[in-house]
């Protein structure tokens, strides 16, 4: 059994853990407020931007001179997987889940005989993925030292994929992140970005029946508003991974704290069980003593 001393240092140690989970979770409260609002203002825009794209792609997505970012290569043997995660932990599951369901697709396509590659956006994706596909990480970058995401950082993870996609280093991009839900609910989401889905909205559109005409011509139109939209949808992929990161990291310190409470009680009632048995020794010494006197 630890002795008195050991005891009173882990309780002290214990408690001043729970402090500092304490305060994380006030932080990441006070930081979840600001992110949830900045997502949730972002969803309508990056919504809004779908179906105007749709809506303009619909005359076009036959022709031969489509752009390649709406059609496609013609090919789907390599994809880029576009991994965003946090550059921090004590989040839960948050990093973990995304990058789980990003190694899942990976084994799904090269089961299929197809070629993958990753680019990382957080240091917590890379570190996690690089152990298993340490040679198919093409690109990363990590957003730790900005304080506050903006449409800059977006437009820059925007132009270095379209880089790649010009070289022909892939075919098919997908980009991975946390819809945020609620504080205990982060949705793990997987977003095709190149060739742009817009079969479902494009219908969807249809329905109303409305004839538009465009000035200039739909492909010119195209080539601006692609771009636009793939750095639109992933901006809204890094507000909506701010607002689960903190979400998450608030759960997480919630419950820390609440389990150093639970081992503080523990090792409370020990300390005292402990402390009673000596005093309890010393008195049965004390008075057998006394006795053989």
């Amino acid at each position: 059994m630890p002795s008195l001393k050991t005891l009173r240092n882990r309780i002290a140690s214990v408690k001043a853990t729970q402090k500092i989970t304490k305060a994380m979770q006030m932080v990441a409260a006070s930081k979840l407020r600001r992110a949830q609002a900045a997502a949730e203002a972002a969803r309508p825009y990056a919504s809004r931007m779908a179906a105007v794209l749709a809506n303009v792609a619909a005359g076009s997505a036959g022709s031969s001179d489509s752009p390649k970012l709406l059609i496609g290569t013609g090919q789907t043997q390599t994809h880029l997987l576009l991994v965003c995660t946090g550059d921090r932990g004590l989040s839960g599951a948050f990093n973990s889940s995304i990058a789980r369901m990003a190694r899942d697709h990976a084994r799904r396509l090269a089961a299929e005989g197809k070629d993958v590659k990753f680019f990382c956006v957080g240091r917590k994706g890379y570190e996690s993925l690089r152990r298993l596909f340490p040679r198919q990480i093409v690109d990363t970058i990590e957003l730790r030292n900005v304080k506050q995401i903006g449409f800059d950082n977006a437009q820059e993870i925007c132009q270095r994929v379209l880089k790649l996609f010009e070289e022909g280093q892939f075919d098919v991009c997908t980009l991975f992140y946390a819809e945020f839900k609620s504080v205990i609910s982060q949705v793990p989401t997987a977003l095709q970005l190149i060739p742009a889905e817009i079969g479902d909205i494009a219908s969807a559109s249809a329905g109303g029946g409305a004839a538009y005409e465009y000035e200039p011509d739909e492909e010119t139109i195209l080539a601006d508003l692609l771009p636009r939209n793939i750095a639109i949808q992933i901006f809204s992929a890094l507000l909506e991974n701010v607002a689960s990161e903190q979400g998450a990291k608030m759960s997480a310190m919630d419950n820390a704290t609440r389990n150093a409470g639970d081992m503080i009680d523990r090792y409370t009632l020990l300390y005292n069980r402990s402390r009673q048995a000596q005093i309890t020794k010393e008195l049965i010494e004390i008075i057998s003593g006394a006795e053989a006197l």
